[in-house]
């Protein structure tokens, strides 16, 4: 289920039930309201993204707590390249632990997407997909959003250690 905003018990009842993962999608709209001006959206579609964004919150947080399984998105095309890691820090703000969020954009993502043991994981036989950090995104969500090394499929395309 992609956003979920309007998610009530009974639907997340039934995602419990059938493993159905949620894919909330949640710093779009606290980007698309900080930066209306950039947006170039209409008028009614922000509107409704103020009105959904604390229903969502609270929908979604009651979720997280209910224990529906997670992955992370983005929509990442609606605002600038590179933001994608405050979805992590949205995804703790409303319940999950760092280790939770950070599964959910890594091994739940790739589960969902049929890729499990490809990707979302550092283990032999995998894409060896793999970013690094200053600091410990366990004690500090945030860092991912200041991602310094890069590997895509065992090639380097991103080291900043380097300079």
């Amino acid at each position: 289920v992609e956003h979920g905003s309007y998610i009530d018990d009974a639907g997340i009842a039934a995602m419990k039930e059938h493993g159905t993962y949620l894919v909330p999608t949640l710093y779009l709209g606290d980007w698309m309201i900080d930066n209306v001006g950039l947006t170039h959206l209409p008028a009614p579609l922000l509107a409704k993204a103020k009105e959904v964004i604390p229903a969502a919150r609270k929908n979604i947080a009651h979720a997280f707590a209910a224990g529906v399984k997670v992955a992370l998105g983005t929509d990442a095309a609606v605002y600038p390249h590179g933001l994608n890691g405050h979805e992590f820090e949205t995804m703790v703000k409303l319940g999950l632990t760092p280790l939770q969020s950070i599964q959910a954009g890594t091994l739940n993502a790739a589960d969902l997407l049929g890729w499990a043991g490809k990707v979302g994981t550092l283990e032999a036989g995998a894409w060896a997909d793999i970013v690094a950090v200053d600091g410990d995104p366990l004690k500090d969500i945030t860092t991912l959003q200041r991602v310094k090394f890069v590997m895509k499929g065992g090639e380097v395309v991103k080291n900043e250690y380097a300079k």
